[in-house]
């Protein structure tokens, strides 16, 4: 018998033993039982401790290159991470059950493959506002790039010039969006969290156009503010002295022509920038679009009407996107609401979607149902964390080549050819 099986038969024989009258009846008495039964699983969790730390060091990837897929680099991360920025990183609301709801989204819809159609060469470009991209993947804005390694968004933007990639920029990177651009070797987009105060807007607003930021973002799904647990237990597991990065004096790249005062921390990891403008409504679209010469995004959208309301009030685009599973406990995941969102949009905008990609299968769902790119996040913060740059690289090399295979599968040889033809819902 192999000694995991005696070690756990006889801890369950002592544990029988330490609760049964017969015994108490007899001479014996439980003390020795209960010191047989603590020294049992004493050696049982060592024994344990030590099996899972031979599966561990036999799981974890050892470089970007061992990958075979993007959450390879999530148990990376999860090691080398302080325990308040992972639980940055890994934090969704409430009980983060909303993390499972973006992923079991995509089982509702399956895959119509179609074959013998020729498919050696593949155009995986895409066309956003007059530029063409090589691919439809999309690097979504993700605040504190610094949390997770020292070149924070620098490494971001190298890696997204190397793959041809697009790149957002938040509002609260750690690194100035010049020098981002600079890495990036050409324009991004600027994720614009609003300030109360629409002078502090502005502010931020012309500093990204003076940058060459090329379209602004308007992130709509926090005004509400949202219940994120996760980074709350992690923050109170973590014993080190968070003013070595959380300066409450050092003003936010980003915020630098601001008040600095308006954006201290009260302890919390990565802070999220100026207070929402709870007062904020459509209106507010039409003011920022006659604000800046860049075509503006509004991202946070989850349903038909307010899609509509994104083109009525003069949006150029919207972003079909719950934060990441952080905007709320909605119980529906973004795969879902992509089709009413499509269908009152009808083609007159681009639509990009993100919140729980993870598969090359998750993207071509996407396209199949009418996106025209789709964002990801926490994968590449996965790989940042994990390699730097490089890490970054081999994520969006991933996603790619998986995007890529099921394409053909699909016989699929360019994004137009994509179409809800390829895409059955077992909803209906």
């Amino acid at each position: 018998m192999p000694h995991a099986d005696v070690t756990a038969s006889r801890r369950l024989f002592l544990q029988y033993l330490a609760g049964s009258p017969a015994l108490a009846a007899g001479m014996l008495g439980t003390g020795l039982v209960r010191d047989l039964t603590a020294a049992c699983l004493s050696v049982d969790s060592t024994a344990n401790h030590t099996a899972q730390q031979l599966e561990q060091s036999s799981t974890l990837i050892a470089s970007e290159n061992e990958a075979l897929n993007v959450f390879d680099f999530r148990s990376v991360a999860e090691q080398v991470l302080p325990p308040a920025h992972y639980a940055y990183l890994a934090t969704s609301v409430d009980d983060d059950r909303m993390l499972e709801v973006n992923r079991e989204g995509f089982l509702r819809f399956q895959l119509r493959m179609r074959r013998l159609v020729d498919i050696r060469q593949l155009d995986t470009s895409v066309r956003l506002f007059g530029h063409r991209w090589d691919t439809p993947i999309v690097i979504q804005p993700t605040g504190s790039n610094g949390a997770f390694h020292p070149d924070a968004e620098l490494a971001v933007a190298r890696a997204a010039r190397v793959k041809g990639h697009l790149q957002m920029l938040s509002t609260v990177a750690s690194t100035p969006v010049e020098e981002v651009i600079a890495a990036r070797g050409g324009p991004v987009w600027f994720q614009l969290y609003a300030a109360e105060n629409w002078t502090a807007t502005q502010a931020m607003v012309k500093r990204a156009e003076d940058a060459g930021c090329s379209a602004v973002v308007l992130t709509v799904d926090l005004q509400g503010d949202s219940n994120r647990e996760t980074v709350s237990r992690g923050i109170r597991r973590d014993d080190r002295d968070c003013t070595l990065c959380h300066d409450p004096n050092r003003p936010r790249p980003m915020h630098t022509h601001l008040d600095a005062s308006s954006f201290r921390i009260t302890g919390t990891p990565p802070r999220t920038g100026p207070p929402r403008p709870r007062g904020m409504t459509w209106e507010y679209v039409t003011r920022l679009k006659n604000a800046t010469v860049m075509p503006v995004l509004v991202k946070g959208i989850v349903t038909g009407e307010d899609a509509s309301l994104c083109e009525a009030y003069g949006a150029d685009g919207l972003v079909v996107s719950n934060h990441g599973a952080r905007a709320g406990a909605s119980g529906r995941s973004t795969i879902e609401c992509l089709p009413e969102v499509v269908e009152a949009v009808g083609g007159r905008l681009p639509i990009i979607i993100d919140s729980g990609f993870r598969r090359g299968t998750d993207i071509f769902k996407a396209l199949a149902l009418g996106a025209t790119a789709v964002g990801i996040g926490r994968p590449y913060l996965w790989g940042l964390a994990s390699f730097g740059q490089a890490g970054v690289e081999a994520v969006l090399e991933l996603l790619r080549r998986e995007l890529e295979m099921v394409m053909r599968q699909a016989g699929t040889t360019s994004l137009d050819q994509i179409s809800p033809a390829h895409i059955v819902d077992r909803s209906l």
